[in-house]
C-alpha cells in the first residue's frame, strides 16, 4: 500500500512591510551599540548611559538611553535658567537700569563709585539712609563730598578726585571759608579715617558743621 502526501495548493498571500526602520528605530529596539565610529558627543552619551546602567542596576540598554535623555534635558534647562538669571542680573546692576526701562535712581551708585560721580549722587537721600541705619561714619562721608560738590559748583574750588584736603584748602579764597573748610575736614578726617565709631550726639554735632558749611556755601 503506497502511502499519500497531501498537497497544499491553496494560494499563499504575499505580504509586504513598509518603513521598517522608521517604525523599529527607538531605544526600545536597540539591541547592540557601537560607538567606535561615532562623534564625541554620541561616545559621551554612551559612557553617560553606561555610567547610569551600572549606577542604578538597569537591565537593558533602552532604558539607560531614556534616562541618559531625560538627564541631559534638565541638564539643559537648568543651564538655560543660569544663564537667564546672570544676564538678568547684570542688566540690573548696571547703574540700576532694566533693558527697556530708564534710570531708577541717581543716587543708587555703589559707594566706591560715589567720588568719581558726585554730580549725579543725591547726598540727601544717601546721608538719610546712612543716618537711618546708624552709620555715622558713612553720613559723614556723603556729608564731605557733598560739601566738595557745593564748593565745585560754586566755583569755589576745581574738584578732581585725585586731590588732598590741602589741595582744596589753597583753592579757596576767602578765609571764613577757609577756616570752616579745615574744621570741616578734621571731621571727616578724624571720623572717617580714623575709623572711630561716633554715637548719636557726636554725629549730630558734626552734622550741624558740616550743614552750617553748606548753607555758607549755597
Amino acid at each position: 500500500m503506497q502511502d499519500s502526501v497531501y498537497e497544499d495548493v491553496e494560494p499563499i498571500e504575499k505580504r509586504s512591510y513598509q518603513d521598517l526602520k522608521d517604525k523599529y528605530s527607538g531605544n526600545d529596539f536597540i539591541y547592540e551599540r557601537t560607538s567606535n565610529n561615532d562623534g564625541w558627543w554620541t561616545r559621551f552619551k554612551q559612557w553617560l548611559s553606561d555610567f547610569f546602567k551600572n549606577l542604578f542596576d538597569i537591565n537593558t540598554d533602552a532604558k539607560a538611553a531614556n534616562l541618559t535623555d531625560i538627564v541631559l534635558k534638565i541638564f539643559y534647562v537648568v543651564i538655560f535658567i543660569l544663564v537667564v538669571f546672570f544676564i538678568v542680573k547684570a542688566i540690573i546692576n548696571k547703574e540700576g537700569k532694566w533693558v527697556f526701562g530708564k534710570s531708577s535712581d541717581k543716587s543708587i551708585i555703589p559707594v566706591t563709585d560715589i567720588e568719581n560721580n558726585i554730580y549725579e549722587a543725591d547726598f540727601k537721600a544717601l546721608i538719610a539712609s546712612a543716618e537711618g541705619e546708624n552709620n555715622y561714619r558713612l553720613a559723614i562721608r556723603y556729608y564731605y563730598l557733598w560739601l566738595l560738590k557745593n564748593l565745585s559748583q560754586a566755583e569755589i574750588i576745581a574738584y578732581d578726585v585725585e586731590k588732598t584736603n590741602s589741595d582744596y584748602y589753597y583753592e579757596i579764597n576767602s578765609d571764613e571759608l577757609k577756616k570752616e573748610f579745615s574744621y570741616t575736614s578734621y571731621l571727616y578726617n578724624y571720623i572717617w579715617y580714623g575709623e572711630f565709631d561716633i554715637d548719636n550726639n557726636q554725629f549730630q554735632k558734626a552734622k550741624t558743621a558740616f550743614n552750617k558749611f553748606l548753607d555758607s556755601v549755597n
